[in-house]
């Protein structure tokens, strides 16, 4: 498991390494290196290295939060062993291998072992872990300038897992393999759920923004174990394996209502109504599956495959929304600063169980040298129980603001089944063209029971069943042509459907007017267009053009109960690149790329209150341009740049009437590396990186500029 640093530009790649390496280190190594330079070494022929970096992060402005989450780097120093590797010849052809790295700052370390023997098996285990940054502020009010800091916001969550594998492949022997694997999760993060605040300077019903900030508290773990075979049997292959997992989570929400402010309350007028709020969620669960899987050449022309699949899934629930003076707080009803509409639970306790058949038939047929078809058949079948029990509360209307507290419990049962096709054919008998056709279609069926029951055992309150119709189709058709070696172009278009029909034999609900509410949709149509073009040319042996444009269009219609169908969005989006390879010299080389994305969808409810704007037509348009230029400077070192700019202004201030969204950021990042041969064994890194961020939906609050620093030395042996 690696760190998305690693994917990063190349100039931060090495940025997650360490702090900046000290020019007394830097002198030592090049002393040791001209000491080394004498040695008879090929550079070929080394099987093992390791890279020791350093580096550090300096945030010159603006939020510290903010600019971890984006670099996904911390701000300051950090360093370590960045790649590690070793190899060693064992007995018999055997093999050993060694590979890690630790990072300090970014708590990023891994190891891993790997034993193989030739004709007989390998066996590997490993441990890994890496940090996330995350950014735990809140939304912004641009009608006042309100913005809330209610904690630190510098959040992160390590991942992180270990494993063990061994396999047995000795001839003519069945192919076995073991696995285990435990994963994690631990620490904070950021959510969006945020909480509700009326310090936004309106007035009326109007003064209610979400925008205090809220955070989560994840605690996950996972297990699984695996054990698979396969042996061929004739002109059969067969494979049978199975696995078991059990997992544990235990997570919070965690936010703020009505954050800083004073108001009616049990406590009288003018006191504070500011509460907290911790949602727990605790799920356990407990996963078995069988899997089987036969592959026959049946002759030469024709494969038949087949496969199934049994899961079975326990699941227990357990938690609470409980409101409070702190942060993990007991319930209690007569809390001060309790509110109307305060609704909250405790002692929850159920669970589901889940059963699922997976089958699947296919066929490959090769009637002709240059034609292919593939056609599959595949039926599912779900069945799932679920029951959960717990305490409910309600805090009613003032001046009483009296808390309620009763029991609830909630039974659902819900069956499933889907039956797809697919057939696809490939032909290449035209000369530098391939040309191919893909065809998907699906039918399912199932039914939903849902029971709720308040109070005393066997009363009913609440009693809801439907039962639904689904279908879907895509069919899709391409080709990929070569007139010329220095030429290549492809096309694609696809069109894909999507009904779904819901007929709601039972709906007790007290407030129901007819059968509309909650039983309230009984169709959903999804229609979605797709055309792509992609063209490369090389009009120069040093000169590479591709180019590349998509346009979608999408429609969603929806039908409610006793109402006619609707056209609810409708989204198009265009995309187009470009990307330019130049290679003036042997010594340098040039890519520079450039993306644009207009991205609209369109809804009936902003066409029936445009003065309001209550909802806006969604808007997602971006740029991004990707540049690099490297060159040779002589045969021991060389140099690399690299650029990069996005730009999204979709924002619409509408503060006004609703808490404004869409992107508003612009970024710039900017980096240079150099590479320098110290001897035949040694090699030196020196990068350096500046980004700016501005994001106008925070008004600036999340704003900043850093600058990176990094060197690191490689050692081959």
């Amino acid at each position: 498991m690696k760190n998305s640093y690693f994917s990063l530009p190349m100039f931060t790649r090495g940025a997650a390494a360490g702090a900046l390496l000290c020019s007394c280190w830097t002198a030592a190594i090049v002393q040791a290196a001209d000491a080394k330079e004498a040695e008879a070494f090929n550079p070929d022929e080394a099987r093992n290295w390791i890279e020791i970096g350093g580096g550090a992060t300096i945030r010159s402005s603006g939020d510290d939060a903010a600019m971890r989450r984006r670099m996904n780097l911390p701000d300051g120093g950090l360093g370590g062993i960045e790649d590690f590797h070793y190899e060693q010849d064992l007995k018999n052809k055997g093999l050993l291998r060694i590979d890690g790295h630790a990072l300090a700052g970014l708590d990023d370390y891994g190891i891993r072992f790997d034993i193989s023997q030739p004709d007989l098996g390998y066996v590997q285990f490993g441990y890994s872990q890496f940090k996330t940054f995350y950014d735990g502020s809140g939304g912004y009010f641009p009608g006042n300038g309100r913005w809330f800091s209610l904690y630190r916001e510098d959040f992160d969550l390590i991942r992180g897992g270990a494993f063990f594998e061994a396999g047995l492949r000795k001839p003519n022997l069945p192919e076995l393999t073991i696995r285990y694997d435990y994963q994690f999760r631990d620490g904070f993060k950021d959510s969006t759920s945020w909480g509700d605040s009326n310090l936004t300077g309106l007035a009326g019903t109007t003064a209610t923004r979400a925008i205090a900030p809220s955070f989560l508290n994840i605690d996950e773990r996972r297990h699984s174990v695996r054990l698979d075979g396969r042996h061929t049997v004739g002109n059969s292959e067969i494979g049978l394996g199975g696995r078991y997992e059990w997992s544990d989570q235990d997570n919070s929400r965690n936010m703020r209502r009505r954050p800083l402010e004073t108001g009616a309350s049990p406590a009288g007028a003018g006191t504070s109504i500011d509460r907290f709020l911790t949602h727990r969620e605790g799920v356990k669960t407990d996963m078995l599956n069988f899997h089987a899987f036969s592959e026959t050449r049946v002759k030469e022309s024709l494969l038949f495959t087949t496969g199934y699949s049994f899961t079975t899934l326990d699941t227990d629930l357990s938690g609470s929304r409980i409101f409070g003076s702190s942060y993990e707080a007991i319930y209690d009803p007569l809390a001060a600063n309790r509110q109307a509409r305060d609704e909250g639970f405790y002692n929850l306790a159920g669970g589901a169980q889940l059963n699922q058949h997976v089958g699947n038939l296919n066929f490959m047929w090769t009637p002709a040298k240059n034609l292919a078809v593939v056609t599959g058949v595949r039926i599912e079948k779900q069945e799932q129980d679920a029951e959960n029990d717990f305490m409910e509360t309600a805090v009613g209307n003032a001046p009483a603001y009296t808390t309620t507290a009763e029991e609830l419990r909630i039974n659902s049962d819900r069956g499933i089944l889907d039956v797809s096709e697919s057939i696809e054919l490939r032909y290449t008998g035209v000369t530098n063209v391939v040309a191919y056709a893909r065809a998907y279609w699906m039918q399912g069926q199932g039914d939903l029971s849902e029971v709720e029951r308040v109070g005393l055992p066997g009363t009913t309150d609440l009693l809801r069943s439907t039962e639904f119709e689904r279908a879907a189709q895509q069919y899709t058709a391409g080709i990929n042509w070569y007139p010329h070696r220095k030429v290549s172009t492809g096309a694609q278009y696809y069109h894909k459907i999507r009904n779904e029909d819901y007929t709601h034999t039972d709906d007790t609900t007290p407030n129901r007017t007819g059968n509309r509410y909650p039983a309230f949709l009984i169709a959903q149509d999804f229609t979605t267009d797709d055309v792509n073009f992609r063209f490369t040319l090389r009009p120069w042996s040093t000169v590479t053009l591709v180019s590349r444009y998509d346009l979608q269009f999408s429609t969603i219609d929806m039908q409610g109960d006793q109402l006619a169908k609707i056209e609810s969005a409708k989204m198009t989006s265009h995309i187009f690149s470009q990307s330019v390879s130049w290679t003036p010299w042997s010594r340098l080389g040039i890519q520079a790329s450039v993306s644009y994305a207009k991205d609209d969808t369109d809804t009936p409810a902003y066409e029936a209150t445009p003065a309001q704007q209550l909802v806006l037509d969604f808007t997602n348009d971006y740029w991004f341009v990707n540049s690099t230029v490297t060159f040779v400077a002589d045969d021991k070192t060389d140099i690399a740049a690299y650029y990069s700019y996005y730009l999204a202004d979709n924002y619409v201030n509408n503060s006004a009437f609703t808490q404004p969204f869409g992107a508003g950021a612009e970024e710039h990042t900017i980096g240079a590396t150099v590479t320098r041969k110290l001897t035949e064994r040694m090699r030196l890194k020196l990068r350096y990186g500046f980004f700016t961020y501005h994001d106008e939906t925070s008004g600036g609050y999340n704003d900043f500029d850093g600058h990176l620093v990094y060197s690191s030395i490689q050692y081959l042996f």
